[in-house]
């Protein structure tokens, strides 16, 4: 995975999803991965906007449907990142597109 730079050069908090498409969908088996600066074992990640229960871990398989986000010393919070439990999802890659890129949907049933 890559991190990308803030405008102030300084390194920001990550939160990875695999496989890589969004929104994620809960039966698509997805693994949350939380980078950053300072160090992986003060990782503290939050579910629906409440503190969350994987303290310490920076990956872990989501076993519920929910809204994540991680947050690490030194490089902050992140964006957040929604796992659905729907039984029908258009999904877009999880990566940066800029206008005029060509990208691939997937209906997902």
């Amino acid at each position: 995975g890559w991190c990308p730079l803030s405008p102030a050069g300084v390194q920001t908090t990550q939160l990875l999803v695999e496989p890589p498409w969004r929104p994620a969908v809960l039966w698509d088996r997805v693994t949350l991965t939380c980078q950053g600066s300072g160090t992986a074992g003060a990782t503290t990640w939050y579910k629906d906007g409440r503190r969350w229960g994987q303290e310490g871990l920076n990956r872990f398989i989501v076993t519920e449907s929910g809204t994540y986000m991680c947050d690490r010393p030194g490089s902050g919070l992140s964006l957040h990142v929604m796992v659905l439990d729907d039984w029908l999802v258009l999904q877009v890659p999880a990566w940066p597109l800029l206008e005029g890129d060509m990208m691939t949907l997937r209906c997902r049933v």
